[in-house]
Formats: C-alpha cells, sequence, structure tokens
C-alpha cells in the first residue's frame, strides 16, 4: 500500500530511500545520492562574481537565484536526489587519420545516444519508481539544461566531489558521469556531503590546451574547448591552433586525472560509441547535407547546435592537419558558401596549409570577397603564407 505524503513518517522515507538505493542499478543508475532543498546560498557570490568577470558560457539560466533556490523552481520542496549515470572511455579498434583521410574527434559526452534522452528516461523510471510508493508524490526532474547547479548539488548529495576541473569525480567512476537531479515533496533523510580529494595535484590545470582554469574549480569558459566547439560564428585564430581536431567537446582535463586512470565502462548499452560516427572523417562532413546530418547525428548530443559547428571544427581540423588534399573543397566553400563565419575558417585553414594552390586561391578570394570578416582572415592567411615562406628560404639559405 502506497505510503500518504501527509502521514508518512521519517522511517517510511529512510525506507524507502534504502528502496530507490537498491533499486538504482535495476532502473539504470549508477550512483544516486539525496539532499535537502535547502537553498544553495554559498553559490551566489561565486555565481556573480564568475558573472561579472565573463567566465559563463552563457547556456546557463541567466536568473542566478533560479540556480540556487530549489523553492523558485518548484512549490514546496523537501529533498533533491542526485543521479549519475556512467559513460565510457575507450574505443574499441578506433579508425586512424592518415594523409588524404584525416578524422575529427568528438568527446566522450557525445558517444553513444545523446545522454539527456538516456538520463531523462533513467529519471523517468525513478519517478514512476517513487509515485508507485507515495500518494501524493510530485517530483520535477532536471538534465543538464535544468537551473539547478547539478555538480553543486550532486556534492551536496554525497554523489561525487567537484574537483579542480570542475568536474564532479565519483568514487565508483571517476568524473566519467553524466548528471542529473530530481526535486521532491518527499523529505527523504540527506546523504553527506562529498569531500574534495584533489589534494596538491594540479594536473588538469597544467594539461588544459588553452589555459581556460583561472583557478582550481574556476573556468573562463570563454577559453575552454568544450564551449568553443559549441559555439556558433568565427572563432580566434589562436584559439583554432589549440582546438586541433576536436569537432566537439574536450577530454583533457579529465583523460590526466589520476582518479580517472583506468576507468571504462560498457554496461550502458545505449552509451556504447560507433568508431566511424565519433571518429569520422573531416572532408565528407563539408558537403553533409541538413538531412544527413539529421540522419546520422541526430541522436547524438553533438547536434543539439546544428551541423554549422561541427562543419566549421572540421575545416578547423584539416588546417591543422594541414590537408593539402582538402584545397580544393577549401577553395570551394570559400567561393560558393554563404555562412560567413565557415569561409572565414575556410581561409585560416588555407593559411595553415599554405601551399601554392592555397595561396592562388587566397589571392582569388580577395578579388570577390565582400564581407569583413572573411576578408581579414583572408589577409592574415596571405601573411601567413608569405611569412612562412621567407622563413623556408632564410632557413635554407643558412650553411650547414
Amino acid at each position: 500500500m502506497p505510503i500518504s505524503i501527509h502521514r508518512g513518517s521519517t522511517t517510511d522515507w529512510d525506507k524507502l530511500k534504502q528502496e530507490i538505493i537498491s533499486e538504482a542499478p535495476n532502473l539504470g543508475i549508477d550512483s544516486i545520492g539525496f539532499t535537502t532543498a535547502d537553498p544553495f546560498n554559498e553559490l551566489k557570490e561565486l555565481l556573480i562574481d564568475r558573472r561579472d568577470k565573463g567566465y559563463l558560457s552563457g547556456f546557463e539560466e541567466p536568473d542566478i537565484d533560479k540556480r540556487i533556490n530549489p523553492g523558485l523552481l518548484f512549490e514546496g520542496p523537501r529533498s533533491i536526489i542526485s543521479i549519475a549515470v556512467a559513460y565510457p572511455t575507450k574505443l574499441v579498434n578506433p579508425p586512424r587519420s592518415e594523409p588524404g583521410a584525416y578524422r575529427g574527434m568528438l568527446s566522450r559526452t557525445a558517444w553513444g545516444l545523446d545522454y539527456h534522452q538516456v538520463l531523462r528516461e533513467r529519471l523517468t523510471r525513478l519517478e514512476a519508481f517513487i509515485k508507485e510508493r507515495v500518494e501524493g508524490a510530485r517530483v520535477e526532474s532536471m538534465v543538464d539544461t535544468g537551473a539547478l547547479v547539478d555538480r553543486s548539488v550532486a556534492e551536496r548529495a554525497g554523489v561525487g566531489f567537484i574537483g579542480k576541473n570542475c568536474s564532479v569525480i565519483t568514487p565508483e567512476w571517476g568524473s566519467w558521469v553524466f548528471l542529473g537531479e530530481m526535486i521532491t515533496n518527499i523529505p527523504f533523510p540527506p546523504d553527506t556531503p562529498a569531500l574534495n580529494q584533489c589534494g596538491e595535484c594540479t594536473k588538469c590545470l597544467d594539461a588544459c590546451p588553452t589555459g581556460a582554469f583561472v583557478g582550481p574549480g574556476e573556468l573562463n569558459a570563454s577559453r575552454c574547448i568544450a564551449f568553443l566547439t559549441q559555439t556558433k560564428g568565427v572563432i580566434e585564430d589562436e584559439l583554432m591552433k589549440k582546438i586541433g581536431n576536436r569537432l566537439y567537446g574536450c577530454d583533457t582535463c579529465q583523460s590526466v586525472c589520476p582518479l580517472n586512470k583506468g576507468k571504462h565502462w560498457t554496461h550502458q548499452a545505449d552509451m556504447q560509441p560507433d568508431p566511424e560516427l565519433v571518429k569520422p572523417l573531416l572532408a565528407p562532413l563539408l558537403s553533409m547535407s541538413n538531412r544527413e546530418y539529421k540522419q546520422v547525428y541526430g541522436n547524438n548530443a553533438s547536434s543539439w547546435r546544428g551541423k554549422k559547428p561541427i562543419q566549421r571544427n572540421a575545416i578547423i581540423g584539416i588546417g591543422n592537419f594541414k590537408d593539402r588534399s582538402s584545397v580544393p573543397l577549401l577553395n570551394k566553400l570559400l567561393r560558393d558558401d554563404d555562412r560567413p563565419e565557415i569561409r572565414a575558417t575556410a581561409a585560416w585553414a588555407l593559411g595553415k596549409i599554405g601551399d601554392s594552390d592555397a595561396e592562388i586561391a587566397i589571392e582569388v578570394a580577395l578579388l570577390r570577397e565582400k564581407e569583413k570578416v572573411v576578408l581579414d582572415a583572408l589577409e592574415r592567411a596571405q601573411a601567413e603564407i608569405k611569412n612562412t615562406c621567407k622563413a623556408n628560404e632564410q632557413k635554407e639559405g643558412v650553411p650547414e
């Protein structure tokens, strides 16, 4: 018989909590924790400071009070349940880049089925489990796009601690987890908050390709590769070089973490990657139609921003590989593509490739281009090629 929300005792709620913990693996949940629905007041000054310094990504809920106060999101909250679902970290027999067939890479957060779908499904199962047992239960589930700071919820619920790389690091699964939470009107007994275990280690901070960490646990999102690959528009030349062949996301600060060493999971079937999908050839991405892109990547976490950022990032990868075989394709983009950010990025890539065909493509494009952002990119690319040629001539002219 279901427990009444109005008549349940502390013992009832503790018993239900233990039942949920026991059932969690069967619901597809790898870690679960409980905390109060008290406001996260300690975050307010921190969030205001990050906003004022321009460190936020712009993807967050703009109302800071909603980010810290569950009571503004849910009537009569009594507790929050935090869940974590582990994802895999290794590809089996991954395809490799080779001349004329260079590949990009999606971060592990974009392997398998879109994690938003996966976690919503897991939370829906948990909702059903709770509502079968509690008469009058109300819940509100959130995955990534919710207002609350899910990492802070997970830390206070004891799921894991927030590391210096801003990721939640769990005892069992490291930081290779997706997070979700559920606000409820049930007064579950809270768990003990997780304690930071980073110690003196700074490997994640030191390894960041762009120096995006301004301090332990403090990230300037505008320099974070994971953020940059999801933006639209033109990226600074310096940062494009740092992006390498990443098409979506970045795993560097997690890959170097000692607490992640040796951790790899295959038990979540819908999280398993298709190597060809997550490490695709770069050139074919540039001619992919909207329909083709949706067919291939529609159920992938990288698809939420559409194909434009992925195609721009593919051009960046081609430039960083200095792929001469792609010069005709880049030239075609300069000539025919109506997106200034694509043309500007193609110009940058041609400057990196720097052969005579690339130089001619840039010279011809300069005669017809009208968009200032593209003209500026073309001029910088032209200057880079000339400087590279001059440096090579001087090097060749030095006697042994």
